[in-house]
């Protein structure tokens, strides 16, 4: 049988939010996220496809708005243009046929480079409702390129874009779209000559990048003292800007034809209220707490089904396996911790679907927006905001997508407060503990226990905001930074795309929990199920009453360091397995629960619900729950998210000081909640 060689490799480029990741993903049948906001993708994304027998790689770039990189996800971008396009047959360029003008400045400066090209014009069914129309033979013929039509989302267009690739239509040209200006020509040509360098616009970027991180970024040292002080980096890009512009303005004229007459259109209808000064708050947090509402009312039955459907698997394999540790195991530790955070699930993937909603529609990009102003004052600007709410999922990819902020000071920052937001490692602490303290009812019509799950939402997002009104003090940097980003047009979300990505995501969460779970399970039946062999001896005894183990042992030494936050020996055994993961917690409180005497039908929560002291107090009373809540609230209790911060910020310094402070606040205020309510 044939198989392909991969002989091509290209890159994909493109200002952000024009479609390309979902270009990507069409391509290389992948499934990586795209949202409706700038900074999706912070990182190079490799795929692959076959198309008549040839392997394609496609690398997937961060979105830029130009060459010259101001952030960290741009840098990566402009390195592979400069350094590493010698390894790609080309590039293939998305342009929004929405915005056409703003797509022609990165594409002509790409262009200027002598980079190969090919000019993918998506999003035409947007361009065509708002009455805008393209003659794109006049704009293939302007700018010397082919130029394809796609619509990424309908799959429009693709096996164009993959016919092209194949035949190689990457156009190079002659057309020069902008020129050196002539007080700095003789500068670029001297350094020209002194690196070899044959494109004079390449030594132009270089000139005027303050930021690149190239081979070539050693050129201001040759300049002597009078020609660095002619060469300002930023006044030479807004001098290539303004005369790019003048270029394209020319272009657009010939290309581009809008309807005369200007309707009002439902975008601009929304916006007067979604992003008010006022009223764009006081309804985004009513889409927040009507997601919590569904999240528990439509949760209800599958959680149920799930929770019975473990229950069932625990008493077949407890009567099928014969009697033994083998028994024990499967039935008392595995089977239970496994279910323990699969019933969970639910929850999880309807918000997860609901958040993927409002970013396809193009909300999110207004929540930015929205919250700009608001986050400045706390040291923060509105890109902030992405991987705050992207938290909400989880803190790893949250903090690796601050890469697309700017300043540094504002990025630090934003890595440290992040892991303060609710992910959906939390929600199934927060799940169980507020159904178990919280009492049943409603207050005009919306469930309590909705109300309590938005509250430790905002309790995440204050405290992040608070910490980083005292980061902004501790942290010392003069320069300021603004914010400047488009709007897109509100867009019907792809439901049938969000829901298998949600299901993705559901599967991640449970693949990637379900190992910790499984280990842990393991370590904790073993541990349970031996003991001091009563009676003074050495000898080790099996099959002990849980009270009698080793664990219950280890867990009785730690439970004074517990025990002030109201919490028995089984809490605190499992607050220490759920470093490795927030949600372990609740699956070694499943297995604790399973391997202690008691009704093996009975579900977790109603165990739970049932646990006495010695004294005859209830294990989770109010004073308890509310503690526990408090706790994972503030508390790092994440190996994971430890790693990334370190990867991200290259500074234990800060990594320990996260870790200490989440930790040292978590213990601290869960003591207090605790003494308050007890």
């Amino acid at each position: 049988m044939h198989t392909a060689e991969r002989n091509k490799q290209i890159l994909l480029v493109g200002n952000p939010n024009v479609g390309k990741s979902t270009v990507f993903n069409v391509l290389c049948n992948r499934k990586q996220k795209t949202g409706n906001y700038a900074g999706v993708t912070v990182a190079s994304h490799s795929g692959n496809y076959i198309y008549k027998d040839e392997e394609v790689e496609v690398i997937d770039l961060p979105g830029s708005y130009s060459i010259y990189p101001s952030s960290e996800d741009e840098a990566i971008f402009t390195k592979f243009l400069i350094d590493e396009i010698q390894h790609y047959s080309g590039v293939v360029y998305i342009l929004d046929a929405m915005n056409v003008k703003r797509g022609l400045l990165l594409f002509q400066q790409i262009q200027d480079l002598g980079i190969p090209l090919l000019l993918i014009a998506n999003q035409l069914d947007e361009a065509e409702r708002r009455g805008i129309t393209l003659d794109f033979e006049q704009l293939s013929l302007k700018i010397g390129v082919k130029v394809l039509q796609t619509n990424a989302k309908e799959k429009i267009g693709i096996e164009e874009i993959r016919e092209a690739i194949y035949k190689n239509e990457f156009r190079k040209t002659d057309l020069v779209t902008f020129e050196i200006p002539l007080e700095q020509r003789a500068i670029v040509h001297k350094i020209a000559s002194q690196t070899e360098e044959k494109n004079p616009y390449k030594v132009w970027t270089l000139l005027s990048s303050d930021t690149y991180i190239g081979k070539l970024d050693t050129v201001h040292e040759k300049l002597n003292e009078t020609e660095a002080r002619c060469i300002m980096p930023k006044r030479l890009q807004t001098q290539e800007t303004i005369r790019r512009y003048q270029n394209i303005d020319k272009i657009i004229r010939n290309v581009v034809t809008e309807k005369t007459q200007f309707k009002e259109l439902l975008t601009e209808k929304l916006d007067k209220v979604l992003v008010h000064p006022f009223w764009g708050y006081f309804f985004f947090g009513a889409i927040l707490l009507l997601m919590f509402q569904l999240v528990f009312f439509m949760a209800e039955v599958p959680m149920n089904w799930i929770d019975g459907g473990f229950i069932w698997l625990s008493e077949l394999a407890r009567s099928v396996l014969p009697q033994g540790p083998l028994n024990s195991l499967v039935a008392d530790g595995i089977i239970p911790g496994l279910g323990g955070i699969i019933i969970f699930a639910p929850q999880i993937g309807i918000l997860l679907y609901f958040l993927y909603l409002l970013e396809d529609s193009g909300y999110m990009a207004r929540v930015v927006f929205l919250m700009d102003r608001f986050l400045k004052p706390f040291g923060l600007n509105g890109k902030s905001i992405v991987p705050l709410v992207s938290g909400v999922a989880c803190a790893i990819p949250a903090i690796m997508s601050t890469r697309n902020i700017e300043n540094v000071k504002e990025r630090l920052i934003t890595i440290l407060v992040t892991p303060f937001m609710t992910c959906a490692a939390r929600l199934p602490v927060y799940s169980i503990i507020i159904a178990l303290v919280i009492p049943q009812g409603n207050f005009l019509g919306i469930d309590y226990r909705a109300i309590a799950l938005l509250a430790m939402y905002l309790l995440g997002f204050v405290t992040a905001l608070l910490s980083s009104l005292v980061l902004k003090k501790m942290i010392r940097q003069k320069t300021n930074s603004f914010l400047v980003m488009d709007l897109p047009l509100y867009k019907m979300p792809l439901f049938g795309y969000d829901f298998r990505l949600m299901l993705e995501k559901v599967w991640d969460f449970i693949t990637g929990a379900g190992k910790v779970i499984l280990a842990v399970s393991i370590i904790l039946w073993a541990l349970s199920y031996v003991g001091p062999r009563q009676g003074g001896d050495r000898m080790i005894a099996t099959d002990v009453h849980l009270d009698q183990s080793y664990l219950a042992l280890m867990g009785n030494a730690i439970e004074p360091v517990f025990a002030p936050l109201g919490y028995d020996w089984k809490m605190g055994v499992s607050i220490i397995s759920s470093f490795a993961a927030r949600e372990v917690f609740v699956g070694t409180m499943a297995t604790l629960y399973s391997l202690d005497e008691g009704a093996p039908d009975e579900k977790l929560i109603d165990k739970m619900r049932n646990d006495v002291k010695p004294d005859g107090g209830k294990v989770f009373s109010l004073a308890t729950g509310i503690s526990i809540l408090i706790y994972y609230a503030f508390a790092m209790q994440c190996i994971s998210t430890i790693a990334v911060v370190y990867r991200e910020t290259k500074s234990w310094k800060w990594t320990l000081i996260q870790l200490v402070a989440m930790t040292g606040l978590a213990y601290i205020a869960a003591l207090i909640a605790f003494q308050i309510f007890k």
